[in-house]
């Protein structure tokens, strides 16, 4: 009897490589002229400001909340684009690991199917903030 050879042809690994790089380097990119135009968007709005830094006064920011920013970016708040970049900042390697268990279970690949698995769960869990 002989083996059955399980290996994907590597067509479809460099398939999915130029996927995943696509999408990293699209994020990155979107990411950053997002945070850009939201920095232009700060100095301009806040262009004569002068601060004051003998004193601190902690203030608490509006935005903490995804919906929030996103309504906030959508109104053009200088503040709320710039955490928007942030957020597709964090969320393009998230993005990045979801493609690659799509990827992987395209070409039947259950080991590393659990591996991206365990790696979305521990990424999930860090960006809600649980404590294991």
């Amino acid at each position: 009897m002989t083996e059955v050879d399980r290996t994907p042809p590597p067509e479809r690994d460099e398939a999915l490589e130029l996927v995943l790089g696509n999408l990293l380097r699209i994020g990155v990119i979107v990411a950053a002229v997002v945070v850009a135009a939201g920095g232009v968007f700060l100095l301009a709005a806040r262009w004569s400001w002068i601060p004051d830094f003998r004193s601190f006064q902690g203030g608490g920011s509006p935005l903490r909340s995804v919906p929030l920013i996103l309504q906030g970016a959508f109104a053009l708040h200088p503040d709320a684009v710039v955490q928007t970049g942030l957020l597709l900042l964090i969320a393009t390697p998230v993005l990045r690991v979801v493609f690659s268990l799509f990827g992987f279970a395209r070409q039947r690949d259950w080991l590393y199917v659990a591996l991206t698995l365990i790696v979305l769960a521990v990424l999930s869990v860090g960006l809600v903030g649980w404590k294991v």
